[in-house]
Parts: C-alpha cells; sequence; structure tokens
C-alpha cells in the first residue's frame, strides 16, 4: 500500500437518526470503491495504491452526504502517503486487537 486515508464524515442534520443515515450512505460509498476500508466508530480508513484515487473518494463523501440530505458537512482527515515503498497496512495495525 502507498496511502491511507482516515475520514470522518460530519453531516449537518435535524436529529441522530439523519444522522446514522447519511454516514451510513457514504460508509456504503466508500466501499463500493472496492477499496480496502475499516469502518470505526469515529472514522472510516481507506488504504490503496493512487493517491489520487483516495483524494477523489474523500471528495465524493461530501457530495455523498449533501446528496442525502444533509445541510452541510464537515469532514476530519487523516492522510498517510509514501510514494516509494511501503506504508503500515490496516491490518498489521489491527488485526492483533480484533475481538473473536
Amino acid at each position: 500500500m502507498k496511502a491511507s486515508i482516515a475520514i470522518q464524515v460530519l453531516p449537518v442534520v435535524p436529529n441522530q437518526d439523519e444522522l446514522i443515515r447519511i454516514v451510513d450512505e457514504v460508509i456504503a460509498y466508500i466501499r463500493s470503491s472496492g477499496l480496502n476500508c475499516h469502518v470505526g466508530p469515529f472514522e472510516t480508513t481507506i488504504e490503496g495504491e493512487d493517491y489520487n484515487q483516495l483524494m477523489d473518494i474523500v471528495k465524493e463523501c461530501q457530495h455523498v452526504a449533501i446528496r442525502a440530505g444533509a445541510e452541510s458537512v464537515s469532514a476530519y482527515v487523516k492522510v498517510v502517503y509514501r510514494p516509494e515503498g511501503e506504508i503500515l497496512t490496516i491490518d498489521k495495525k489491527v488485526s492483533k486487537h480484533a475481538q473473536a
């Protein structure tokens, strides 16, 4: 893997049910990319070889939230990028902590 991105999408909506529904739509969009991802309680992490593809996914997450009904959306993004060599993968970071 060359890049990893963690994104937290926070749509502005009138209630928690709407917030969950819209975040679920954003997560479904991320999963539809076919890239390896990990959904956590605060953010979703995506990893891939193509940095530009990951940045396009980050951008589209905002559009997905707005199309789903959010008045506005904030996103908090963390990026690890290593054009030469490999980064630590999601599996290497969290597999030892997985509950049986």
